[in-house]
């Protein structure tokens, strides 16, 4: 009797220690395959960070910084008014459309995104208007 527990106590013992170190192979396999595929995954880049450099972009966000228009807008986000992604998605980025847009932009106007009405802004040149327009324009998702 005491033969067979000791063996079996033994077989027991090699057993669990033969699982507890055999498996490991298969599990650092598995963390690996499954790191693999989250560094594979494509990051989201932000718009912002998107065109950072873009001549375009950092002459038109400098002109919407300076004016009152981030109370009411935001660039992924609806605010009062459409996000600039929104409103990017909407218009092709032509030069007709940045003309009428910056036009709209200096006149305010209501009902294309809504009841609420944009605040007109005769103060802006038609230039200044249309840089911020092409900035807006950068933003289609």
């Amino acid at each position: 009797m005491k033969l067979n527990f000791l063996t079996t106590s033994i077989v027991v013992l090699v057993a669990g220690f033969a699982f507890s170190c055999g498996g490991g192979e298969k599990a650092a396999e598995s963390n690996t395959e499954e790191t693999a595929s989250v560094e594979a995954a494509p990051v989201e880049v932000s718009l912002e960070d998107k065109y950072k450099d873009d001549p375009v972009y950092i002459k038109g966000l400098e002109k919407v910084k300076g004016s009152d228009c981030t109370g009411c807008h935001q660039i992924e986000r609806k605010l009062i008014g459409p996000a600039y992604a929104d409103v990017a998605a909407k218009y092709e980025n032509t030069e007709a459309n940045v003309a009428m847009l910056a036009q709209k932009v200096i006149a305010g106007g209501v009902g294309v995104w809504g009841e609420i009405p944009m605040a007109a802004h005769p103060n802006l040149t038609e230039e200044d208007a249309s840089d911020m327009v092409r900035y807006i324009l950068l933003l289609r998702k």
